[in-house]
């Protein structure tokens, strides 16, 4: 029966304490003791070492964003890029070429011959050199 008190007063004890500890956290009474003083170096510290991560959090969440996007980007670029060159090389077959000109109603005609090589001498060469330098 006695250990039971004694149990019983070292239980209230420890409530008392932490009750004590969480009315002098309420009253204000730990901001103005002396352990706070000395260990406020080492908190604020701390506190910056707890800005620089979640600063270095959000600038990661930024970068992935910009990353995402900048994917995006691309593929909506390189999609149209791809759209563009096929319109491009369609456009420019010779087919089409010729019922553009004939809607624009321009008189030029396609050629079936194929291009003959025109071959120069030396010496005809050196004559058309010589008559390009006199001016004639």
């Amino acid at each position: 029966m006695e250990q039971d008190i004694e149990n019983s007063k070292i239980n209230t004890t420890k409530v008392a304490g932490v009750g004590r500890a969480f009315i002098g956290v309420m009253r204000g009474d730990i901001f103005g003791s002396e352990e706070l003083i000395r260990h406020l170096p080492y908190l604020s510290f701390l506190v910056f070492l707890g800005l620089i991560y979640i600063g270095v959090g959000f600038s990661a969440e930024d970068s992935v964003r910009q990353i995402n996007k900048d994917k995006s980007e691309l593929k909506e670029m390189r999609s149209e890029y791809i759209t563009i060159k096929s319109d491009l090389m369609y456009a420019t077959k010779q087919s089409e070429l010729i019922k553009i000109l004939h809607e624009k109603g321009l008189t030029l005609e396609e050629s079936f011959q194929p291009p003959k090589k025109i071959e120069i001498t030396k010496d005809e060469l050196e004559d058309y050199q010589a008559e390009a330098l006199s001016g004639e």
